[in-house]
């Protein structure tokens, strides 16, 4: 098989979070939690990277300032924004463009925007600000320097940007109706980081408290985004309505996210970083076996939960996609919600382990979407027990996945059953069960998923079956002798080395792997989208296609001059209508 190894570069596995041993509950069994089907239901979560960033904000009293707003009456020009951690600085770069409307395009291959972006290490110079908007813009075609962070870009909301700026420009507040519709302003494209396109490489920021834990530089480019746009949305009111216009009133800035535009890039990601994957299931599984194992829970943290739920009734009103599949799994949420409520009125004693109960019976009685959405609201109530547990979703060290060539053949073979053992029933010569392979399209350098008996790509296909790839190697091993190492049988058989070392890896990380076929003809990528979208903090997912789907990020957040103030982290959960309990 050609390409890239997907586990080159693992890095060391991460020891996993401390269990205690004699809890009588748990981390869920990885055979359950990695089955598309599930990983497709994730929601976020107190452990998602943007609650993460804006908790820390909040937290260290980060101050933001906006150093530059050179934009004319078009909505042309630059601005800077700069935020101060203890620590130190970083600036968001913004450039802004008056885009033609048959020029905006979702897709990563686009060759204009309506605005572009770039994080800078600390405040940029004129110089820097030269440099940046002679490369900025370019996006893959330009090139950045070390003090690049990342790279961005976005375009605006064909469906709602013209009707704030119009209404803001006559003196009016733009339909809460609308808003709630799109949720965002602009969409990003693509946010890229750890050393794209020149850009610093992620062991350059990597032992910096603040951006330890996983697409902290990414989800900071984004929250200064958010500003930036809301900002340039209210200069061009200015700038068409003179003294009559009104800038957004805070509830509705606040409503208002950053949507994204997420492929097939994605999915590939989550495959080729297993430990790294591993470290963040890993963590939320410990972090909701740690409150089902609670054998009492106070008043007010009961409370508190009721609290959550009714704010997620509303996300959960407000969501909509454009896909039948996912608008099923919605309108079903919906209702099992309303069961989840019956239910607690039904039972709401507080001790006889209550959140473990309450889970048992969802995970028997409501579906993958409400089992997942209730596994993240019973950790709201427990910081104490859930935020620590951030610390360990990095993946640090950054170093080559090394194979054990001495490990004799029985023990590789007895991970191999462990792991992969159900995918030794697959009929892998079934077209059925490989129609589909994964490639790079050498035009437009995204990563695709091909018809195997429909398009000349196998030869390119890339490393990302591995159940499949385990069963051929498990078909290898029947004629080879048990106490064989390893180093002796790839000298015979090197196709199988990705394989082995990946083996090797899962050993250690029992959420490593998804427990599902990704070449099968009926595989659904939007279901790994979904999963990684998950630990961002995602919300509004909206599949496109199988393929593609848009989001949402930071609706309902505080914004820079709020976080002092507002609430720095429930943000995520629509506010309750007003006079509701």
């Amino acid at each position: 098989m050609s390409g890239v190894d997907p586990t080159a570069l693992l890095g060391e596995p991460v020891p996993p979070v401390p269990v205690q041993t004699s809890r009588p509950i748990a981390r869920r069994d990885p055979a359950t939690v990695m089955r598309l089907s599930r990983l497709g239901a994730f929601h976020q979560s107190r452990l998602s990277f943007m609650r993460i960033l804006t908790r820390r904000m909040h937290r260290e009293r980060w101050t933001f300032s906006r150093m530059v707003f050179a934009v004319d009456a078009s909505g042309v020009g630059h601005a800077v924004y700069t935020v101060r951690t203890p620590q130190r600085s970083y600036s968001l770069v913004a450039f802004l463009h008056d885009l033609p409307d048959e020029q905006r395009s979702d897709r990563v291959i686009a060759e204009a925007w309506d605005a572009t972006f770039t994080l800078f290490d600390g405040v940029p110079e004129a110089g820097d600000i030269a440099r940046l908007s002679n490369n900025v813009p370019l996006q893959e075609a330009g090139r950045l320097e070390a003090t690049e962070l990342s790279l961005a870009r976005a375009n605006r909301s064909v469906r709602l940007w013209e009707h704030v700026i119009a209404s803001l420009a006559a003196g009016e507040q733009p339909s809460r109706e609308q808003i709630d519709a799109v949720g965002y302003l602009m969409r990003t494209t693509a946010v890229y980081g750890s050393g794209k396109f020149g850009a610093a490489d992620r062991e350059r920021v990597a032992d910096r408290e603040e951006l330890a834990a996983p697409f902290q530089v990414e989800m900071l480019t984004v929250y200064l985004i958010r500003t930036c746009v809301r900002d340039l949305a209210e200069h061009l009111a200015r700038s068409r309505g003179g003294a009559t216009s009104v800038p957004l009133a805070p509830d509705i800035a606040r409503s208002i996210g950053i949507g994204n535009s997420t492929g097939l890039g994605m999915a590939p990601f989550i495959l080729n970083h297993p430990v790294l994957f591993n470290n963040w299931i890993s963590v939320r599984e410990e972090a909701i076996a740690r409150v089902r194992n609670l054998e009492a829970i106070e008043a007010d943290r009961l409370a508190h939960f009721r609290r959550m739920l009714a704010r997620s009734m509303v996300c959960a009103t407000r969501w909509q996609s454009s896909h039948p599949v996912q608008q099923a799994k919605i309108d079903t949420l919906r209702q099992d919600l309303v069961r989840l409520g019956d239910r607690l009125a039904v039972d709401g004693s507080l001790d006889q382990h209550p959140w473990d109960r309450l889970y048992r019976w969802a995970e028997s009685t409501l579906g993958l979407e409400a089992q997942e959405c209730i596994a993240s609201l019973m950790l709201e109530p427990h910081p104490e027990l859930v935020d620590e547990l951030a610390d360990a979703m990095a993946c640090p060290g950054g170093g080559t996945a090394r194979i054990d060539g001495g490990m004799p053949l029985c023990e590789l073979s007895a991970i191999l059953a462990r792991v992969y053992g159900w995918a030794l029933s697959v009929d892998w010569q079934d077209p059925a069960h490989c129609a589909r392979a994964w490639y790079v399209s050498a035009e437009k350098q995204e990563p695709r998923l091909g018809e195997r008996f429909e398009e000349p790509i196998e030869p390119f296909e890339q490393p990302l079956a591995p159940a499949r790839d385990a069963a051929r190697l498990h078909a290898a091993l029947s004629s080879q002798a048990p106490d064989t190492p390893c180093a002796e049988f790839l000298l015979r058989h090197p196709e199988h080395r990705h394989t082995v070392r990946r083996l090797q890896v899962v050993a250690q990380a029992p959420y490593a792997e998804i427990r599902d076929n990704t070449i099968a003809a009926d595989v659904l990528p939007i279901d790994m989208l979904r999963a990684k979208l998950s630990f961002f903090g995602a919300t509004r997912f909206d599949p496109r296609s199988d393929r593609w789907v848009r989001i949402c990020l930071y609706g309902n957040a505080p914004y820079p001059e709020e976080l002092a103030e507002a609430d720095a982290d429930t943000w995520v959960y629509p506010p309750l209508p007003a006079g509701h309990a």
